[in-house]
């Protein structure tokens, strides 16, 4: 079976050390507990017999003996125990070469394990998806002949069928929908597919163990990625309002547009009886740049199957992207150097994400005043002393490392000026840090978006996180790190809000653009009020996000 079509160059220098490849050492301490075990066996009952007396455990021999037993076995039980860490509590599978991808199993050592633990329906399902794709994965016989029938515009009874996931929009947009993708093809047993556009495959990791999620070169619709849009005759809401879509006429492929721009066809995709329709295509082209879980929750034929993924609503994305996203070893060497460097020593830490969407050279008075505000205010970082003589308290003071992520260094510049010019309220060490500082966002240039997706890592291995509204790279940070964020509200007419944050109810995405349909009803409705773990947005009042519980904290 041929898989690999490209050739991923990995910079060693930059590498973190590494573990040696410890699958085929991993069976030398139980084959040699094993021997020792028989050994041992035998070497009591003889004794049994040749002295009865005193007890055997008297003896410094066998004392000695039983405590290299009890050692043995204690490291047996860390060795199980430390492999379960790195799996995630099985949500990732096993047998990957570890230098191929560092971060896959080594990100469990930053401290950084899951909230929560996934359900045994989920890793079930992990491992069944994985098979699917192994046995549909781009080469393969199936794939092959999916993609012969594509050519020839033939659909046939094949047992692969596809969700092909286009590359669009800035990075936080392509992970919080790419996530969205992979859900949906969980549960209509489709197998993703991934255009590596310009960058995908220097970001990410494959997270698939036995075959690539990566398009090949010669797929027949690469071509046409760029061309797709509401006016072509495949999407699917140009077909609806041609009434081209009949029970005798099954396409091989249609385009679902699904982006911010999408009208009130696109959205029926949200509707089960359209899904009865999409079930029967083979291949399904899909562009967003929306998180659209929520709405897949509002669908009463994934209801059920949705229930047993993630009886806890809230940590859809934080298993998915911890299952999916896996920095490059380029990218994770950027964080592992710099968490090394300026993170890991501190007592706690605090991650800050500034997005600022106005238009103007920063940085902004009012941002500032409303980062101190909120982070003051919540106790997430302590007041100084402006005034009076510096006392030195006696013992190790405590240490706090802040990360503050943004375009522009000056917000940076004047907390780490604050902190260093005036001794803490608490006597505590406040470390400033920031990795970059680009300017200006970049999407197409790939060093940019390495630099920001190591950023969004990073800011998930904090203790507490502060994030701006309406911003997908916070999402992603909050969600890798299963965490429920300090909301920045968005500023209005150049001043600080009052108050200037809230504690987000749940850790997940919110959906941007979601649809206000009732499916069964035909008419609008209110798709933020329909059930109580589909909420609005804190950040924004027309999104939905999902919530375990209404809460505010």
């Amino acid at each position: 079976m041929k898989r690999h079509w490209r050739n991923i160059s990995h910079d060693e220098e930059s590498l973190p050390d590494s573990d040696s490849d410890t699958r085929s050492t991993r069976k030398f301490p139980l084959t040699r507990l094993m021997a020792f075990s028989l050994f041992f066996s035998l070497f009591l009952f003889s004794l049994t017999f040749l002295f009865p007396h005193p007890p055997i455990e008297s003896s410094p021999t066998i004392k000695a003996l039983l405590q290299l037993k009890q050692t043995q076995q204690g490291d047996v039980s860390d060795s199980v125990e430390l492999q379960k860490d790195k799996l995630l509590g099985g949500l990732l599978a096993g047998g990957f070469d570890e230098r191929s991808c560092f971060s896959r199993y080594h990100s469990a050592s930053y401290g950084k394990g899951l909230s929560g633990n996934p359900s045994p329906y989920l890793i079930s399902r992990l491992r069944k998806y994985e098979a699917l794709h192994k046995e549909c994965g781009p080469y393969t016989e199936s794939y092959n002949k999916t993609v012969k029938d594509l050519r020839s515009g033939h659909v046939s009874d094949s047992p692969c069928k596809y969700v092909v996931w286009i590359s669009y929009s800035g990075l936080g947009n392509r992970i919080l929908t790419l996530a969205s993708a992979f859900l949906y093809a969980l549960l209509t047993n489709r197998v993703l597919l991934v255009d590596p556009g310009a960058d995908m495959v220097d970001l990410f990791c494959e997270p698939f163990p036995h075959g690539s999620w990566f398009l090949p070169p010669d797929f027949p619709l690469n071509s046409h990625f760029s061309k797709f849009d509401q006016k072509s005759d495949q999407c699917y809401g140009k077909m609806l309002k041609n009434k081209a879509t009949t029970k005798s006429t099954v396409p091989s492929f249609v385009y679902l547009h699904l982006a911010h721009d999408y009208d009130d066809q696109d959205k029926l995709f949200f509707c089960d009886e359209d899904q009865t329709f999409l079930q029967k295509v083979p291949w399904l082209a899909v562009r967003t740049d929306n998180y659209f879980v929520p709405s897949l929750f509002l669908m009463p034929s994934f209801e059920q199957q949705l229930s047993d993924l993630f009886p806890n609503k809230e940590t859809i994305f934080h298993f998915l992207g911890r299952y999916l996203f896996h920095p490059t070893n380029k990218v994770w060497g950027l964080v592992s150097r710099y968490y090394q460097a300026y993170l890991a020593n501190a007592d706690e830490k605090l991650g800050i994400q500034i997005r600022v969407f106005e238009t103007g050279t920063g940085p902004f008075q009012h941002v500032l005043d409303q980062i101190l505000a909120c982070t003051l205010k919540e106790n997430l970082l302590p007041d100084v002393i402006r005034k009076g003589d510096f006392v030195n308290s006696s013992g190790k003071p405590k240490s706090k490392a802040v990360l503050m992520t943004s375009l522009s260094s000056g917000y940076v510049e004047k907390v780490r000026d604050m902190y260093w010019e005036h001794p803490t309220a608490t006597g505590e060490i406040i470390g400033i840090y920031q990795p970059s500082h680009e300017g200006y966002q970049q999407t197409e240039k790939k060093m940019h978006n390495q630099k920001a997706w190591a950023e969004m890592y990073l800011l998930s291995l904090t203790d507490a996180l502060v994030t701006s509204s309406w911003s997908t790279f916070g999402y992603v940070a909050q969600g890798l790190g299963g965490l429920k964020p300090w909301i920045l509200y968005k500023p209005e007419n150049g001043t600080a809000p009052d108050p200037a944050c809230q504690r987000a109810m749940s850790m997940e995405p919110c959906f941007h653009a979601p649809p206000f349909y009732d499916c069964k009803a035909k008419r609008g409705t209110d798709t933020g009020a329909l059930v109580p773990h589909v909420r609005h947005c804190e950040d924004m009042s027309w999104g939905l996000k999902l919530v375990d519980s209404f809460s505010s904290q």
